[in-house]
């Protein structure tokens, strides 16, 4: 559905994508990659990438020996026995005073007791690497972090293999003066630091965060949990994990990088591993790219989409508008057209986010960190409500710049997005079970789909970009918006105005040099020129829902299969839709102020399977210069979800056989087996054989229908009603996309039944 919004600028620099990940900007005059689209609009001229350069964890991540050293022995490395509040050091290069063991030269030392109430320090002016292996050692500081790292090369910690170990701080520090604020983790340190080994470590940061690095962080194994204040494991430069066990429950952030002053640091990149997070705030949050090549997620953020506000769509003319209000909550039947289950209820709750954190700190120095994460995103959300105010940002998965994601085994229920970049979105496999308060994959600039299995079983809105294509993959989504929304460039409108600002600029005509090794993916490319769009016969008139001209958004389906379940708008463009292959079903909304399809330019197919079912009020087909054919058709009157539209050729063979989830009027059929001339009939009811994938029969028997028309088509988008072939009804006339309702009442309305076979040719019915 189209809002009543406010054009904003996008201002978020995306300097990463020129210079780290060049080959996957978007949009640059230089692409190899598969089904580029080309949009001209005047003199600006956007490219946009349909498949993504593919960007791993090796690219972006290098290991020293250091990193996988976990071998120590007692003859080449010094001891420390903690005991209560004192230590006991047995070899060179650590004193023990006061409570506290300072390291002072590079080694292998081996902490093993409890400390109570005291620090473990690292201080190494020549730079070089100190080894602390940590077998069966609890440490505790009351009033600072309880390992601090000020200074070495490099700080590698071993979790000895069968050792439990723990490390936490008090709740309140004690600082030098009022300007100092370091350190402020249970483990903290100023220099890279990287876990590995086999045992198991505890780490709660009562006073803020569990783990910092000023530098990078890497965990290289290793079974780490942590509890934290605010954010749970937090590098600067980056944080890559290459495998481990990882338990986080953190007020503010799961897991995070913060440099945003050098656009080549600032990332997370995942090998692999087991997490469950459970944040205030985002799960895994990259100042700049977000790369995951595998591993099995559990994230809840913010406690979940339950938690998520309410929101309120506007009309073009605001208010509440058509389809207004709160978002339907009735999502119909399952689209296999048995019985509905349970569907899941946008929240009510607009209540204050569990993210907003202060800590306990409470002495005259600089020790109190307000963690509430005021998200600066001006998030794109072109369809974000009116009454939404987002004070956190608490999404699962979220990049600055670019989100790539090429395996893994996702379940995500965030109170925010669920996948968010503030540029790119790609995913090129993995598995996803998403419940998102918000979008359940929301890219700034393009969202590029080219496989895994992805089902998002509750959103606002599921897939959004301004710019989104699937090329592969198999997509389930549910939306008591838009199912999917192609669209950018315009801000969001809140209660209270709290917007957030997660956003994104255009790079144009940008040619860098990536100082990273990337794989790219080479293909084919096709264009669409953005300016023929609103000239197609079929776009004769537009009702309300997309008032003014269309924009440079684009939807591209290349591939695979994408299954819809909406409360508003089905497939949304604020530009225009091309279909060459894959198939698409949607189950569109009831309300006549949505529609199944709903695009301003143009929606040009040429390959692949389409229906689309939903109400009439304001439908939409094809566009005329398609060259597949499409069939649409108006019933006399509302059909209850899961009565049968059956569509066959005059020789019996089946077109259609399709349950939809929900009460429909208007159903969309393209297919490669309709010809522009043929001969066709259209039944209402009746049975199949089998059983429906997603609603629709394939290879079954119908039988026992009512026949609603039989007709002949006449063009390559032909507009049907019980009466026979009609026109797209011209709706309230306006700029944009054409609208048709077929025939309400009038004709004769045929009672023939028909029994077809596809493996027979044959039929009972009348033609």
């Amino acid at each position: 559905m189209k809002k009543n919004m406010i054009t904003g600028s996008k201002l978020w620099s995306i300097a990463m994508i020129t210079s780290l990940l060049a080959a996957c900007s978007s949009p640059a005059t230089t692409s190899t990659t598969a089904n580029a689209a080309t949009s001209t609009t005047g003199t600006t001229k956007t490219v946009s990438v349909s498949e993504q350069t593919s960007v791993k964890y090796a690219d972006l991540v290098s290991l020293d020996a250091d990193d996988t050293n976990i071998s120590w022995n007692e003859a080449d490395s010094t001891a420390i026995k903690l005991n209560g509040t004192t230590a006991t050091v047995t070899g060179s290069g650590a004193k023990a005073a006061n409570g506290s063991v300072t390291i002072t030269e590079a080694g292998t030392y081996v902490l093993s007791g409890e400390l109570t109430d005291g620090q473990i320090v690292v201080n190494v002016a020549n730079k070089g690497t100190v080894h602390l292996v940590l077998n069966g050692a609890t440490i505790h500081d009351n009033d600072s972090a309880a390992i601090y790292i000020q200074k070495a090369g490099k700080a590698v910690i071993t979790l000895e293999k069968g050792t439990k170990n723990t490390v936490s701080d008090g709740k309140t520090y004690v600082y030098a003066d009022a300007t100092t604020d370091e350190p402020d983790a249970a483990i903290f340190s100023k220099t890279d630091l990287t876990f590995n080994g086999a045992g198991q470590l505890t780490v709660t940061g009562n006073y803020n965060e569990g783990i910092t690095s000023k530098d990078d962080l890497k965990i290289i194994s290793g079974n780490i949990s942590v509890k934290a204040a605010d954010d749970g494991i937090k590098g600067k430069d980056m944080v890559a994990i290459q495998a481990g066990t990882i338990t986080i429950q953190a007020e503010g952030d799961g897991i995070k990088s913060t440099n945003d002053t050098d656009t080549t640091k600032g990332y997370v990149a995942i090998a692999g591993g087991t997490f469950d997070i459970q944040s205030g705030n985002d799960g895994i949050q990259a100042e700049t790219a977000l790369v995951t090549d595998g591993g099995t997620y559990n994230i809840v953020t913010a406690g979940g989409s339950a938690n998520a506000p309410a929101k309120v769509e506007e009309g073009p003319f605001g208010g509440g508008g058509w389809g207004g209000g709160t978002p339907p909550t009735d999502m119909g039947t399952p689209p296999d057209g048995e019985p509905p289950a349970d569907m899941p209820e946008m929240p009510t709750n607009s209540g204050t986010n569990a993210g907003a954190n202060t800590n306990g700190a409470t002495s005259s120095s600089a020790n109190t960190t307000a963690t509430t994460n005021t998200d600066t995103d001006t998030n794109a959300d072109a369809d974000t409500a009116a009454t939404a105010t987002e004070s956190t940002s608490a999404k699962a998965l979220k990049a600055g710049t670019d989100l790539t994601v090429n395996g893994g085994t996702y379940t995500i229920d965030s109170m925010d997005d669920s996948l968010h970049s503030n540029n790119n979105v790609t995913v090129n496999d993995g598995t996803f079970n998403i419940e998102s308060g918000d979008d359940g994959i929301h890219a700034d600039q393009e969202l590029t789909i080219n496989g895994g299995t992805i089902t998002i079983a509750k959103s606002y809105e599921g897939l959004e970009g301004a710019i989104i294509t699937l090329n592969d993959g198999d997509v389930d989504v549910t939306a008591s918006d838009d199912g999917v929304n192609a669209a950018g460039g315009e801000t969001e409108t809140t209660a209270n105005t709290a917007a957030s600002t997660d956003s994104a600029t255009t790079a144009t005509d940008a040619t860098t040099t990536s100082n990273i090794s990337v794989t790219e993916t080479t293909g084919t490319t096709s264009t669409t020129d953005q300016t023929s769009q609103g000239t197609d016969a079929n776009q004769q008139g537009r009702g309300p829902g997309g008032m003014g001209a269309a924009s440079n958004n684009e939807f591209h389906i290349n591939g695979g299969t994408l299954t819809v379940n909406a409360g508003g708008d089905g497939l949304d463009s604020n530009g225009s839709i091309t279909m060459t292959g894959g198939t698409v079903i949607v189950n569109g909304p009831t309300d006549n102020g949505n529609g199944a399809l709903d695009y301003d330019g143009t929606f040009e197919i040429s390959g692949g399977y389409l229906v689309a079912a939903g109400s009439s009020g304001m439908a939409q087909g094809t566009s005329d210069a398609s060259t597949q054919n499409t069939i649409v058709m108006t019933f006399p009157a509302t059909q209850k979800a899961g009565t049968l539209v059956h569509l066959q050729d005059s020789e019996g063979n089946n077109i259609l056989t399709f349950a939809p989830a929900k009460d429909y009027q208007t159903v969309v059929v393209s297919s490669p087996d309709l010809a522009k001339d043929g001969s066709y009939v259209i039944y209402s009811g009746g049975t199949s054989t089998g059983k429906a994938v997603d609603g629709l029969y394939t290879d079954r028997t119908y039988s026992g229908g009512t026949q609603v028309v039989a007709f002949q088509s006449t063009s390559n988008v032909t507009w049907v009603n019980e009466s026979g072939v009609t026109t797209a009804n011209s709706g309230m006339v306006g700029p944009g996309g054409g609208r048709g309702q077929g025939g309400f009442g009038g004709g004769r309305n045929r009672t023939q039944s028909g029994t077809t076979s596809d493996s027979t040719g044959t039929t009972d019915s009348a033609k």
